[in-house]
């Protein structure tokens, strides 16, 4: 199977965690032990958050206060390359010298007049207390969110239009090399009015909705979007809480989710479901093998009607 593998930005850097390169090292670590899985035999496409760590290096830089910080397009792409670098190197460490990797600066075209500029709602960098996040706010004019019972800061989160990669992943996949791209949803571009010219956009692009795109456009067989939980709920949180099995993308876009969580991730699963009549699954990354056999996580597919829960 051709196989696109969507990990959580805070599967790499956990909730409330110090975001050392070590804590860093060691999920990705966990992570590839997960995705190496399902390697052999399968050509394998992995794509990653980057929440944490933007929004990490957001906060390096501010504290140096003789240049500018740099915009967030461009710390989009050091972060590619850096959760790039240790996937390949970890994935390699567990997987035959023949097996060849390779990570792709990935830039995804967004569009200008894209609302979500007027209505930032992707969170990025740590949590905070409620205190901490106001002041932050008011000193650095930052717009901020809940999350669960913290706060963290949030950025404009645009749709993704066109991966400009995606003819050398293709080339690559086909050649048996195991492919990390898309990185945090891609590093965002905009043209201008003519256009002609191409440039970086201070954005961060939701990478559930960037792997659904992905998977689209190199015809997958299959998108894993791998979370913190073994499947996609309702009531989450509540006495009622169930966990959803299986469902058409007609039914699951009837629940409605949160924004902020599993919003994109159910909304990535059907667009990818709807758009290729093939399955997106939702579940927990230590369940990988099984959610490639049908055994494990939310499975969402236009081949039956209505919802079941378990």
């Amino acid at each position: 199977m051709r196989i696109v593998v969507a990990l959580g930005g805070n599967a790499l850097l956990r909730r409330g965690e110090p975001m050392t390169a070590d804590n860093q090292r060691t999920n990705v670590r966990i992570a590839a032990e997960q995705i190496a899985k399902v390697a052999p035999g399968n050509e394998l496409v992995i794509a990653h958050g980057n929440g944490p760590q933007v929004g990490l290096l957001a906060l390096q830089g501010a504290a140096y206060e003789k240049v500018a910080p740099y915009p967030l397009d461009v710390l989009g792409a050091e972060t590619e390359g850096m959760i790039g670098y240790m996937i390949e190197q970890e994935m390699g460490n567990l997987l035959p010298f023949e097996v060849p990797f390779a990570t792709i600066l990935t830039q995804v075209e967004v569009d200008s007049k894209d609302p979500a500029f007027q209505n930032p709602t992707k969170p990025i960098g740590p949590v905070y207390s409620k205190e901490e996040a106001e002041s932050l706010a008011k000193e650095k004019g930052w717009s901020i969110a809940p999350d669960g019972d913290k706060f963290r800061r949030v950025v404009a989160s645009p749709r993704p239009k066109r991966i400009f990669e995606i003819r050398p992943v293709k080339w690559l996949l086909e050649k048996g090399t195991i492919v990390i791209c898309a990185g945090g949803g891609g590093i965002p571009t905009m043209y201008d009015e003519s256009g002609k010219k191409l440039s970086g956009v201070e954005a961060v692009i939701d990478k559930d909705l960037c792997s659904s795109l992905l998977a689209q456009e190199l015809s997958a067989d299959i998108l894993i979007i791998a979370t913190d939980v073994d499947a996609a709920y309702i009531d989450w949180g509540k006495p009622t809480q169930k966990a959803i099995a299986q469902a058409h993308p007609d039914e699951l876009e009837r629940l409605g989710f949160a924004a902020g969580s599993m919003g994109p991730k159910v909304m990535a699963a059907i667009e990818f479901a709807r758009n290729t009549g093939k399955d997106a699954v939702i579940g927990s990354l230590e369940n990988i093998v099984a959610i490639t056999q049908g055994k494990s996580g939310t499975r969402v597919s236009t081949k039956k009607a209505g919802i079941e829960y378990r």
